[in-house]
């Protein structure tokens, strides 16, 4: 039997101390079981819930035994003045604060990155520009770990993005550490190259008064895994959990999140929206919610909206919302796929747009409002062009 590790969102104890620990308020059956051990966790089958949707058979051992290497990805942080970047070694007491691994590739990426980028805003500070942290793959044939860790501290703002690019097999954990009263808004782009997998944890911590957006916007890599999360630790907190994903012929593109409502009177709000098109294209959404006993005045939604443009592609899409306390003032989620509403295209062509274009323009439209939110105006554009791309590709299939 393994013995425990400390509480959920504290630092890692000292090698000695081995074993798993359950998460906080063990009535939860979501997230039950978390370890820095990967040993703790035995190798996945695929029949579990929590790896049922994804095809193991792709992601080249990153959940058994694979090597992992840092030597073929490369990790550049451009920050503003303003704003300190560090890297730190295994042991910094700063690593784990906001994460204890839920699964075996987060524990296995935890216990074998190299290197980790520590980006810290200081107190009652607004950084001048984006911090942009690029990580670039050279070889998806190395299999490669990772680790980011974003401080804010109190009252502070800033705006982070992520910026995965190139060919990797790659693991990695990203920590954000929110201050009582900050702000931080995060952009995380997977534009991998086709041959790539990515499996990536995302863990927010928030305190007191203090408000995360994150964004992730999924278009490249061939197996792409991404699991954001967020713990609240004060009354207060405000969470803005936001993405859009384009599978092509072949993607498989996995989003699993988690918002753990353990504080009073917090609010959270999920938001992604996907499309697909061509020969098993696959999109996977999970969005758990927990509100916990002591989370009295939660406000949370979460809804997650796909379209299926062709034929061959499928869309799994699962809300799992468990409330433990009747104290709510909201708590819900919906949950929609289906293909091109009929009566869009019809009134489009009805006023002499062709059904191609008429096409183009819903799906733009679809997307439209989640890419206005993006505060840096050059990813605004990126991320256009590139969907623009995929419009251009769906018009040569049709």
């Amino acid at each position: 039997m393994s013995r425990p590790r400390g509480v959920p969102g504290g630092r890692p104890p000292g090698p000695a101390q081995p074993g798993a620990v359950e998460s906080a308020g063990p009535v939860s059956r979501l997230h039950a079981r978390e370890s820095f051990d990967p040993a703790d966790f035995p190798v996945p089958t695929g029949r579990e819930e929590e790896w049922r949707f994804t095809p193991l058979r792709r992601i080249r051992g990153l959940h058994s035994d694979a090597a992992l290497d840092a030597g073929k990805v490369s990790v550049e942080v451009d920050a503003p003045a303003e704003v300190t970047v560090v890297l730190a070694q295994h042991g910094d007491p700063r690593l784990g604060t906001a994460l204890v691994p839920s699964d075996r590739v987060s524990a296995r990426a935890f216990a074998s990155f190299r290197e980790a980028a520590i980006v810290s805003v200081p107190a009652g500070i607004t950084a001048s520009r984006p911090a942009v942290v690029s990580v670039r793959g050279d070889d998806a044939g190395i299999a490669t770990a990772g680790h980011l860790l974003v401080h804010l501290g109190a009252n502070s703002s800033a705006v982070v993005v992520l910026d995965y690019v190139g060919s990797a097999t790659h693991a990695d954990n990203v920590e954000f550490v929110v201050g009582e009263g900050a702000q931080l808004h995060v952009v995380s782009m997977q534009d991998w190259a086709h041959d790539s997998v990515h499996l990536s944890y995302q863990h927010a911590l928030v305190g007191k008064d203090a408000t995360v957006e994150h964004t992730a916007v999924t278009l490249g890599g061939g197996v792409v895994r991404l699991a954001p999360s967020v713990r609240f630790a004060g009354p207060g907190g405000n969470a803005e959990l936001r993405g859009l994903c384009f599978a092509d012929a072949g993607q498989h593109l996995e989003h699993r999140l988690l918002v753990d409502h353990a504080e009073p009177n917090c609010r959270s709000r999920v938001t992604y929206k996907g499309a697909l098109q061509g020969d098993n294209a696959h999109t996977v959404w999970i969005g758990d919610v927990i509100i916990r006993p002591e989370a009295t005045g939660t406000d949370s939604y979460e809804s997650n909206r796909n379209l299926v443009l062709t034929d061959g592609a499928r869309v799994d899409s699962v809300p799992n919302l468990e409330i433990l306390t009747g104290e709510v003032i909201r708590a819900g989620h919906a949950s929609t796929s289906g293909r091109l509403e009929d009566q869009h295209l019809f009134y489009l062509m009805a006023r002499g747009i062709p059904l191609a274009e008429a096409r183009r323009l819903v799906i733009r439209g679809f997307f439209g409002q989640l890419i206005a939110e993006i505060t840096v105006p050059e990813l605004q554009a990126r991320i256009t062009a590139e969907i623009e791309a995929e419009l251009d590709a769906m018009v040569s299939m049709s």
